[in-house]
């Protein structure tokens, strides 16, 4: 796995709150329609749940927890091979 150079800070004003509504959310999945991972852009933040259960609760990250998130992704953190 490859370590990340980059230090993420949290930005002031960006904390989540306890309860995001994500009922009129617009729900987005990769670009190929592939995967069980859709995502939504809500008040600031990352909401990311499985398509295949819509009903389960959503992961919700502030915009520093999704930048991390992505950055270890393309890194290869998350490989399982």
């Amino acid at each position: 796995m490859a370590e990340s150079t980059i230090t993420q800070h949290p930005r002031a004003g960006w904390e989540k709150p306890e309860q995001l509504d994500l009922s009129g959310a617009e729900w987005r999945s990769s670009s190929r329609g592939m995967g069980d991972v859709e995502i939504a852009f809500v008040e600031g933040f990352i909401a990311m749940r499985n398509s295949g259960r819509p009903e389960s609760p959503s992961l919700i990250f502030s915009p520093a927890e999704w930048g991390a998130f992505v950055l270890g992704a393309r890194e290869g953190e998350f490989d399982l091979t």
